[in-house]
């Protein structure tokens, strides 16, 4: 039976654009004889014998003469290594064999160096080579003739060892391929020819076995390869293609085509097929339409056998002359020289291609072909599934939806088959949710609904009762059952699990048993009772608070013990108000051995529970009492949780749980960060019954307790949480201890001045302002804020603020005047002239002092500044006129050769130390002291100018920048480049 193949574009086909020169004079021009590819480069063998190693960017890297007579008919690279061979061959002579060490440069001739030259025997018979093969460490190797003769060649080429050649085959017909298959144990050499293939065992030595026929059909010359993946040969022929491996034939791949040459890539078999003729057309007509060129044009397909698929198929004009696999990319070149590269598209969209074609099997075989994940191939059966679906095969989608059951979302498969009403396939679907432990209780609820719809009860006993592990939700499970009336199903998943928690359900939402419950949950041990504590404690609380409290209590402060075979007091006047719950206790009593339910307890519907009131709680006392709480047991040990966890369980009952908060502070070990919470929330619990309280004396023991609380040594409440739960109870004296121990003085003024509490805000200035003296400004804003304000403090309060303000220079007089004008609310201010006339008269006086001082100063200076530029121009303009009449140095009377300074002081000239130096450097000896200390000042001024930096600091950081940049002018920095050098003399 013929194979279908089913034809797809696989491949992106480009031109290569040679760039270079070298490489593109050589591919156009028809010299060359044969072509290889290596690992890392392509060699390309000319007719001359040289040998072009061409790059990965399709530049001759090199070039080299391999052959001096004869073309290059064949080349070998060695896998992995830089070693290669290349056959020429002269029909005069006989081919020789070179092998060639391509990392090893001669130095002279800058050529690969050759490691072994042979000559290959072929009985001195002028026949081509047709074939080639070898082993990838070039122990043996496989020459075929075109006179049917194979030789043998075996030895070291690489180290020049020597070798030996033998002919193991001849025959009438040409050789057209040979391959060599090497395992542990022995070589297999396969040779075809046009009319058989033949395989022959080589020994280690090079002998060769009795030639078998393995085929009665042969195949053209460069139909044969080897796959090195599978370790097969593979042959075209114009019928199929066919693999051979040691053992024999493996399946064809039928596909009829006249077929020139074969290649492989990547698991794609590429096939160059020559043109069949003209398809029925004259070939006159063919002629004059295209030309003989259209009669010439070949096919290049490539073959995916495995999936029995043509990968890429395309007509060309000029025929196929090599095809070779090179950096993971297969090339074409023809017989016009152009290189066809065919890169392989990305993976999803061959996949795409599938889909758009409904190819889901096919698509799911290259998937795994590819080594997708399963992932992956997990959304390919779900698109599989979709399409079965469409079409109405629910059967076959549901099998690709349980293929996709990890990746696929369920509820998208359980909406289809719930709209289509396929209840069977959707129980089926769910059961392997739970197989796969991808159920959620959503679909353990549909799949006991389904059940239940079809009123299938050995599906549900089978689901509920299988073996093994839990396969689906238990909470969901019994709730389902308890919902569908399904209680014995209910009761036996609650036994056998262990699930105390839905014991405790039963009791409390059926039953209403609060005080059973209760007790129940006192039973066990304390990991067990604290969820369930946890789940009911507000219902707990509600029913039975005394007794819940004393258990909340013991279990947080480390003292809880279960309680053993208690002895349960009944009440019968609730008996009526238990009813349906009661009959729900009494079928899982039937399966449940509860210690505390009795036969006598459960005989009769008569048999009450304990009420909501006191009654009932009662009960559960005497029940504790008759109780055995294990004293002579040890104590479990646990860690209790923290307190805050039970925080929210004594909602509207207070009393409990300050009871509750006090006795968890008696405890010694208690972290740092629950005791703050247990503080915190007690002193809010106080605050509360104070504001509940109706009697003042009530009131003010609870306000006691919360002030010892915050007055207390190490008691960590923080200060915020304190004011705001202080300002939320209008708590007064919390809000100024907390702000006084905080060191909030400022707040403490603020809150009695936003209250508009005068008298309350002068206590805080007088008490507080030594220790924060900006409070006398806003005690200035405050008293002139409002009439009544003013009033309230009277005018001595308003003059001892000025005071206070004037004295420690807290505020400029014109923020005061702006401060007492402006803080109105009318037009005028609310302080009266006669209130700030002292304040200013002693202002206005000190500042007037202060401008007679420093005009002063300027005059003075200013005259000192006069003089100064009078004597200078005195001596720029005027002759000076020397009239000392002794050496200022020595004393003695002045005699020639004498010097004389502008200073009026004058010198012997032997006198002067340094006499030796120029008169423009000569200094007065009794000046130089002083020259020299100004010098130093003016340099200073100099180098002070350029740190700008300094001044922009300076002025930044000062609260008058207009006197610090006066300042700066009065050292004269700011015109330090302009003043010239002092005179010398």
């Amino acid at each position: 039976m013929a194979v279908s193949w089913k034809s797809f574009d696989f491949f992106d086909i480009s031109i290569v654009a040679l760039a270079d020169d070298d490489a593109r004079q050589l591919f156009e021009s028809s010299d060359i004889s044969s072509v290889c590819a290596g690992s890392d480069s392509l060699f390309v063998g000319s007719n001359d014998g040289a040998v072009s190693i061409i790059g990965k960017t399709w530049k001759v890297v090199r070039k080299f003469q391999a052959h001096d007579v004869g073309r290059i008919a064949h080349m070998r690279q060695v896998e992995g290594t830089s070693i290669l061979v290349t056959v020429a061959e002269d029909l005069s002579g006989e081919p020789v064999l070179k092998a060639w060490a391509l990392d090893q440069l001669v130095k002279k001739t800058n050529m690969p160096t050759c490691l072994s030259t042979l000559t290959i025997n072929n009985g001195r018979r002028p026949y081509p080579i047709t074939a080639l093969a070898a082993l990838e460490d070039l122990s043996q190797i496989a020459v075929g003739f075109g006179n049917g003769a194979v030789t043998v060649i075996r030895g070291d080429l690489v180290h020049d060892l020597g070798t030996k050649q033998r002919i193991v085959f001849e025959s009438e017909e040409p050789i057209t391929g040979v391959q060599l298959v090497a395992d542990e144990k022995l070589t297999t050499l396969f040779v075809s020819t046009t009319s058989r293939i033949i395989k022959l065992g080589l020994s280690r030595k090079g002998q060769g076995l009795p030639p078998k026929t393995v085929e009665d059909a042969g195949c053209a010359v460069g139909c044969m390869t080897f796959d090195r993946g599978a370790g097969q040969v593979v042959v075209a022929r114009d019928d199929a293609i066919y693999t051979y491996s040691v053992d024999g034939r493996g399946p064809p791949r039928a596909y009829e085509s006249p077929k020139s040459f074969i290649a492989l890539h990547q698991g794609y078999v590429a096939l160059a097929c020559p043109s069949s003729g003209a398809g029925g057309r004259e070939p006159e007509a063919m002629r004059r339409f295209g030309g003989d060129a259209l009669l010439e044009a070949s096919s290049f397909v490539l073959l995916d056998t495995d999936l029995r698929l043509i990968a890429h198929t395309e007509t060309l004009i000029s025929p196929v002359r090599f095809i070779l696999s090179v950096w993971g990319v297969l090339f074409t070149i023809d017989l016009r020289g152009k290189i066809h590269q065919y890169r392989q598209k990305a993976l999803h969209q061959r996949l795409e291609m599938l889909y758009q074609r409904n190819m889901f099997p096919l698509a799911v075989e290259l998937a795994q072909n590819s080594g997708l994940d399963f992932k992956q191939q997990s959304l390919i059966y779900r698109k599989f599934g979709d399409h079965l679906y469409q079409k109405g095969d629910y059967d076959g989608a549901m099998v690709q939806y349980i293929r996709a059951i990890d990746t696929t979302e369920p509820s998208q498969v359980i909406r289809k088959f719930l709209d289509t009403q396929r209840i069977h396939n959707l129980i089926q679907y769910l059961e392997q949710l739970h197989e796969h432990r991808k159920a959620t209780a959503d679909h353990t609820t549909l799949l006991l609904n389904c059940y239940a719809k079809l009123k299938d009860i050995d599906k549900l006993e089978t689901f509920i009762k299988s073996p093994g592990d839990l396969k689906f939700d238990l909470d969901t499970a019994i709730a389902m059952c308890r919902q569908g009336g399904y209680y014995e199903q209910a009761a036996y998943l609650a036994k056998r699990h262990g699930e105390t928690e839905l014991v405790v359900d039963v009791l409390i939402e059926d039953s209403k048993s609060y005080a059973e419950a209760l007790d129940f949950i006192w039973q066990q041990e304390p990991e067990v009772a604290y969820p369930c504590l946890q789940k009911y404690a507000r219902v707990l609380i509600e029913n039975c608070p005394q007794y819940a409290t004393r258990l909340f209590v013991e279990y947080y402060t480390g003292k809880y013990r279960p309680r053993r075979e208690p002895t349960v007091v009944r009440d019968d006047r609730t008996a009526q108000t238990a009813g349906f719950a009661a009959n729900a206790v009494q079928n899982l009593s039937n399966l449940l051995p509860f210690p505390y339910m009795t036969a006598s307890s459960v005989a009769s519907p008569a048999a009450g529970v304990f009420p909501r009131d006191p009654v009932g709680e009662g009960a559960a006392e005497a029940a504790t009492a008759a109780g055995t709480e294990a004293g002579d047991e040890p104590a479990p040990e646990y860690t209790p949780p923290a307190p805050r966890t039970a925080f929210s369980s004594f909602i509207d009952h207070p009393d409990e749980f300050i009871s509750f908060l006090e006795a968890c502070l008696e405890e010694k070990y208690l972290k740092p960060s629950d005791k703050t919470d247990l503080y915190t929330t007690l002193f809010e619990m106080y605050l509360q019954k104070s504001g509940d309280s109706e009697e003042q004396g009530d009131k003010s023991a609870w306000e006691d307790k919360a002030k010892k609380l915050i007055e207390g040594e190490h008691v960590p409440m923080e200060s915020s949480n304190v004011l705001l739960l202080s300002h939320l109870s209008d708590f007064k004296q919390g809000t100024i201890l907390v702000k006084e121990q905080a060191g909030l003085l400022s707040d403490i003024f603020r809150s009695y001045t936003s209250a508009k509490d005068t008298r309350g805000a002068m206590k805080a200035l007088r008490k507080y302002g030594p220790e924060e003296p900006q409070l006398y400004p806003e005690a200035l804003a405050y008293l002139a804020s409002d009439p009544r304000v003013l009033h309230e403090a009277g005018s001595d309060e308003l003059s001892g603020i000025l005071s206070k303000i004037d004295k420690d220079g807290l505020m400029a007089p014109l923020q005061v005047i702006q401060t007492l004008v402006g803080q109105s609310r009318g037009a005028g201010g609310v302080a009266t002239v006669g209130m700030v006339k002292p304040y200013l008269h002693e202002t206005i006086t000190r500042e007037r002092k202060e401008i007679a001082a420093n005009r002063h100063r300027i005059d003075t200076l200013r005259a000192d500044t006069d003089k100064r530029r009078a004597e200078l121009a005195e001596l720029g303009s005027k002759p000076a006129v020397f009239q000392a009449t002794r050496c200022a140095d020595c004393g003695q009377g002045l005699d020639l050769p004498a010097v004389h300074f502008l200073c009026k002081h004058s010198f012997h000239q032997r006198c002067l130390r340094g006499g030796g130096e120029e008169e423009e450097q000569m200094e007065c000896p009794k000046c130089a002291g002083e020259n020299a200390v100004i010098r130093k000042m003016r340099e200073g001024q100099r180098e002070t100018a350029e740190k700008h930096d300094l001044f922009k600091a300076d002025v930044e950081a000062s609260e008058d920048r207009f006197a610090t940049m006066a300042e700066w002018f009065s050292r004269g920095v700011m015109d330090a480049g302009r003043d010239s050098e002092l005179p010398h003399a």
